[in-house]
């Protein structure tokens, strides 16, 4: 039994010092980032993903789709989405939902 609490308070120390280190890391930019947001993609989608992360040599997913969300807030030509539009008719590949024009 002393043996596991020992175990046991070793693994919240350990668990305290990773926390620390990710704090640090997160405010290593200036920039704390409190807000999650979970984004579901298919097979193909995270291959694309993948792709432009490493040509770039990016060191997260979450900083290509950071950057992505950056060129695409800056880029102009979106039309307002068409009325009854739901979000599985916009993927990262594929065709473009009923009323929304390609940039190609």
């Amino acid at each position: 039994m002393l043996m596991a609490v020992f175990r046991w308070n070793e693994y919240v120390t350990h668990l305290e010092a990773l926390s620390s280190i990710k704090q640090e890391a997160n405010m290593a930019d200036g920039i704390a980032r409190g807000e999650r947001l979970q984004i579901m993609l298919t097979g193909d989608e995270l291959t694309v993903l993948d792709d432009f992360r490493f040509r770039r040599r990016m060191p997260s997913r979450a900083s290509a789709i950071r950057e992505l969300l950056k060129r695409g807030l800056a880029a102009e030509g979106f039309e307002a989405s068409p009325f009854g539009a739901k979000s599985e008719d916009y993927g990262v590949t594929g065709i473009n939902p009923k009323g929304r024009e390609s940039r190609r």
